[in-house]
């Protein structure tokens, strides 16, 4: 089975991630002051809702037994989970104002689409050269 999960910051400054897939009849959710603490959070109400669904059925349904997550980020939380990502120099490599890219990253402006997609199109050309690399 293979979990949608969207993670996003909230107003709060807290990061939240949810989906609308369950196991049986049982939601998944996740909270946290970080990225990493909510994704931990949301892997443990995966597993507390194979339990529950587990005690009430008897048996867990095929598709719960092997469990992936695909995790789609809004543009604060992808900076907040790949902190080692440096924000200004993504900037002028993805040719965006550096200090609005500050504003997306702490969650004080938002991107618009296009935007958006230049921000994923340069996080992809990244992953290829990364994949790419040896040493």
């Amino acid at each position: 089975m293979k979990i949608n999960a969207i993670i996003e910051k909230g107003v709060d400054g807290l990061y939240s991630i949810y989906s609308d897939q369950k196991i049986s009849k049982h939601c998944f959710g996740g909270f946290g002051e970080s990225v990493e603490i909510a994704k931990k959070d949301f892997e443990e109400s995966i597993e507390e809702a194979k339990a529950m669904t587990l005690e009430e059925c008897g048996t867990l349904p095929e598709q719960a037994k092997n469990i992936t997550v695909e995790y789609k980020y809004d543009i604060p939380s992808f900076f907040n989970y790949f902190d080692c990502i440096n924000v200004s120099k993504f900037a002028k490599m993805a040719n965006i104002n550096e200090s609005k890219m500050r504003q997306y990253k702490c969650g004080k402006a938002f991107a618009g689409e296009k935007t958006t997609n230049k921000i994923l199109k340069e996080v992809k050309r990244i992953g290829e050269e990364l994949s790419t690399a040896t040493l």
